[in-house]
């Protein structure tokens, strides 16, 4: 499971924001570089805030945390897509990883937050990050011919698309332990296949030609794995994972069709990939659905494991509750004694928190990405790989030429 999510982080998000015509070795080879670096950056913040007997532990757990981690910075990097230097996104992801260390550890430590799909920690909070560092980055020249896709890079973005659908499972699961996991996959599953048919149906619904769009099924299709990943190892059953996958689904193609051009026009945030549909607004549903699904979890429905899910609604030490549940869970140590209300509520307080701290963040990195020399884009520049790459091939005869760029516009994003 933790190599599922591997690829996930390298091909899926890679090959998904290949759709742009003429940023194809940018995308999914500086989503290679900027993944790598948060990797190794992540391993040792992670682990400055979970020491060992004053050491970094660096086990399967702190590598599938690395990648988690590193999810959110690429996340951010789709709103960005296009519109950065490399340099640029390499300090973005310097910053934005100790800031959502930070945002975790508020999240599960201080506030008792469960999360095993990391909804909020990972898709809510790099979504939100980008687009307010894509507020602070805002040009007026921002839109142009080249931010659409052609018909070869679509086929490829479909790639990243596939990989990722076919992983969700493990990303919402891969951490979770015994039935957990279980119920993860199987909540997964079922949400995402739900999200697929619906977004589909709506796609041609929306559409005033009755046509497919590959903007929703390259994204959209994806979303009902976001919104379950809260409540992925919770007890929700199949048709409650299922009726997040068809509300994710409405959501995320409802906000490509209408919500994405306002932002664009009325607030001037420019999401290049629709981050704010397929990861912000479905992150926020999941972090609802979780809520709601704390607030109904009982000992009578989970059994003792109940207090292995929610550790803050452990009996406080020294109660007849907690010497009851002792007996059968030897070692169970005393813990907040929280009500199913209560954890709901402190679920919500997460979500608001993770937007608060994120945006912030954004702006603050936005800030910092702007200032010269980093701001160094001219309009012809944007979403165009020959600014950072050798842009020559050879033929069969070993004649040397210049890449021949595919110039169909299915439209922009």
């Amino acid at each position: 499971m933790f190599q599922d999510v591997h690829v996930m982080i390298f091909i899926g998000f890679g090959f998904l924001m290949m759709f742009l015509k003429r940023y194809g070795f940018s995308s999914v080879g500086i989503n290679f570089l900027i993944a790598a670096l948060c990797l190794q950056w992540a391993i040792l913040v992670n682990g400055f805030f979970h020491l060992k007997e004053g050491l970094i532990l660096v086990d399967l757990t702190a590598l599938l945390g690395a990648d988690f981690t590193a999810a959110a910075v690429l996340i951010s990097f789709g709103v960005l897509l296009g519109k950065t230097t490399p340099t640029q996104l390499i300090i973005l992801a310097l910053i934005e990883v100790p800031v959502f260390a930070i945002n975790e550890v508020i999240g599960r430590t201080y506030f008792g937050a469960i999360d095993m799909g990391d909804s909020m920690f990972v898709h809510v909070f790099g979504a939100y990050f980008g687009l307010a560092a894509s507020l602070m980055l805002y040009r007026r020249d921002v839109s142009t011919e080249k931010e659409g896709s052609s018909y070869q890079s679509d086929m490829y973005a479909m790639i990243g698309t596939v990989f990722l659908w076919l992983y969700w499972p493990s990303f919402n699961a891969g951490a979770a332990p015994g039935d957990d996991q279980h119920r993860g996959i199987i909540n997964t599953y079922i949400s995402l296949i739900a999200c697929c048919v619906t977004t589909f149906a709506l796609s041609s619904v929306l559409d005033k030609n009755k046509k497919f769009d590959m903007v929703h099924v390259q994204n959209s299709t994806l979303a009902g794995g976001v919104a379950v990943g809260t409540a992925a190892d919770l007890m929700i059953h199949p048709w409650g994972a299922a009726l997040l996958g068809i509300l994710a689904a409405l959501i995320s193609v409802s906000g490509y069709v209408y919500i994405t051009p306002l932002l664009a026009s009325r607030l001037r945030i420019h999401d290049t990939c629709g981050v704010h549909n397929l990861h912000g607004l479905p992150g926020i549903l999941a972090a609802i659905a979780g809520a709601v699904a704390a607030a109904l979890a009982s000992e009578a429905t989970y059994g003792p494991s109940l207090y292995e899910i929610f550790p803050a609604r452990i009996p406080v030490e020294g109660s007849p509750e907690l010497a009851r549940l002792q007996e059968a869970l030897p070692g169970l140590e005393g813990g907040s004694g929280l009500t199913g209300s209560s954890q709901a509520l402190f679920q919500l307080l997460t979500l608001v928190v993770t937007l608060v701290i994120s945006i912030a963040g954004g702006i603050v990195s936005g800030f910092i990405l702007r200032l010269s020399p980093l701001s160094v884009l001219k309009t012809e520049e944007l979403y165009e790989d020959e600014k950072w790459w050798i842009m020559e091939t050879e033929d069969d005869e070993g004649h040397k030429g210049s890449v021949t760029i595919p110039m169909a516009d299915n439209g922009a994003r």
